[in-house]
């Protein structure tokens, strides 16, 4: 059963980004996706549990793994025709590390940030 995407009025849909990346590290893995907000849908999504990465990456949940992931999501929102998107951070989120890492590949790869 396919549930359809919140409705949401345009008084608040104006105000909102229409893309935005989130990211989410757990112990083992790495996870970036970006998220159309005025329909609630994933537009693109990289993660370091995927079969064609996990092979290639040394560790799936290092600096070094989070940099492959924002560059692989960066050239996906590329394709895609995605030209910039806006960043969502977690309160116990910080630019550091990971975090970091994420964010300037997706930069490097030639989507801007809002």
């Amino acid at each position: 059963m396919v549930v359809p995407p919140p409705i949401r009025p345009p008084t608040v849909t104006k105000f909102l980004k229409p893309y935005v990346l989130k990211m989410h590290f757990t112990n083992k893995f790495v996870t970036a996706q970006v998220i159309h907000s005025p329909t609630a849908t994933v537009a693109s999504s990289a993660s370091s549990q995927e079969k064609a990465l996990r092979e290639s990456l040394e560790s799936h949940r290092d600096v070094a793994a989070a940099a492959k992931i924002g560059k692989i999501l960066g050239e996906r929102l590329l394709l895609k025709s995605i030209p910039a998107v806006a960043v969502h951070l977690k309160r116990e989120q910080k630019y550091h590390g990971k975090v970091k890492a994420v964010i300037d590949n997706v930069v490097e790869a030639g989507v801007k940030l809002l």
